[in-house]
């Protein structure tokens, strides 16, 4: 069949500004440059980003995550909180190649929309590059899709990508954790990205609106706080105690219950005590309001705990000296038991 109408297209007119595209490419430019760091070759503009792996590296050993922030979109969309998802997107990518003992080197995002707002992207990409100068890594990369009709005005999605670098004999894998060695746990800022869907269904119950007061601070502020990056913290931790620290777990979904298992060998359980950290009152309010059990809020929620480090019992108290030194919040969680039959392997108690 024939159009009728016979006027010129452009892609504008099929929903996509070129012109939006380019604004945005200048606005990030100077984000991303604040996060250069050497071995950057050729960073945002070409066909692909150049990262020369650091001459420090004897024998190293590439490490890559990827991730996104899940239905904290959501919010973020429903209570104008864009500043700092880009933070979250970081986070959840650097701290979970951290585990492995690795630096994050460089970092590339994914932001998908229906119709670009540039103000918007920019404010989201403002956090990831905030992000990456947290965790010490390069934003060299990137894409941004407009993509009519994909989308619901207004809303996005977003992805990110690490890859960092670890000395093949100091990468950490738990192969060395005994019973006797001890938990520690960082705190985290928040429920960090997980456990979303969840926290919007108490959220909804209460009928809770973002500006309501919520112990000083705004709701939307307690509960879009940015997921805390642990990374040059630990990575200062493992360079002055080694193989004292012999195992790291982020605590994202799969809450505590989940995570830390990852870890350990089958022969083995982490014993952690209820009463050894302070719950932040986030999670006795969705706990309360949302008739959460127990159970359940140690596998979907970090409740506190956004990183759990387990390490050798003679080094436990200078090691969390070190972190406290680097900011950290550090509380000794339980240990490491041999597992008996039946017994999962992490029980909080």
């Amino acid at each position: 069949m024939t159009s009728q109408n016979n006027a010129p297209l452009t892609y504008r007119d099929a929903g996509v500004d070129i012109d939006a595209g380019d604004a945005l490419v200048d606005r990030i430019k100077p984000l991303a440059a604040r996060t250069m760091r050497p071995g950057v070759l050729a960073g945002i503009g070409g066909f692909g980003a150049l990262f020369e792996v650091p001459q420090k590296y004897r024998e190293p050993v590439l490490v890559s995550g990827t991730d996104g922030v899940g239905t904290k979109l959501r919010l973020a969309f429903d209570w104008n909180c864009h500043d700092t998802v880009g933070i979250d997107l970081v986070a959840m990518s650097v701290n979970d190649i951290l585990v492995q003992g690795a630096e994050p080197l460089f970092f590339l995002d994914y932001f998908a929309c229906g119709k670009l707002s540039v103000d918007t992207a920019a404010r989201v990409v403002g956090g990831i590059a905030k992000g990456c100068e947290l965790a010490g890594c390069a934003l060299i990369g990137g894409e941004t899709a407009e993509m009519p009709g994909m989308y619901p005005e207004g809303e996005y999605d977003l992805a990110g990508f690490a890859v960092g670098a670890v000395e093949k004999s100091a990468m950490i894998n738990g192969k060395s954790i005994r019973p006797g060695d001890v938990v520690l746990g960082l705190a985290s800022s928040g429920a960090h990205s997980n456990g979303y869907s969840l926290l919007r269904k108490v959220v909804e119950r209460t009928q809770a609106k973002p500006d309501q007061d919520f112990q000083g601070q705004r709701l939307s502020d307690v509960v879009m706080a940015p997921t805390r990056i642990y990374v040059k913290s630990v990575l200062q931790a493992l360079a002055q105690h080694g193989t004292a620290i012999k195992g790291l777990a982020h605590i994202t979904g799969g809450g505590l219950l989940e995570n830390v298992p990852r870890i350990l060998e089958p022969s083995l359980s982490a014993r952690l005590h209820r009463d050894a950290w302070t719950r932040p009152a986030l999670f006795d309010w969705m706990q309360r309001e949302g008739g959460i059990a127990d159970q359940e809020m140690h596998r979907v929620f970090n409740c506190g705990i956004g990183m759990v480090i387990v390490v050798d019992a003679q080094q436990a108290d200078a090691i969390a000296a070190t972190l406290r030194e680097q900011g950290e919040t550090v509380w000794a969680l339980g240990e490491i038991v041999e597992r008996a039959e039946g017994v999962a392997q992490t029980t909080v108690e």
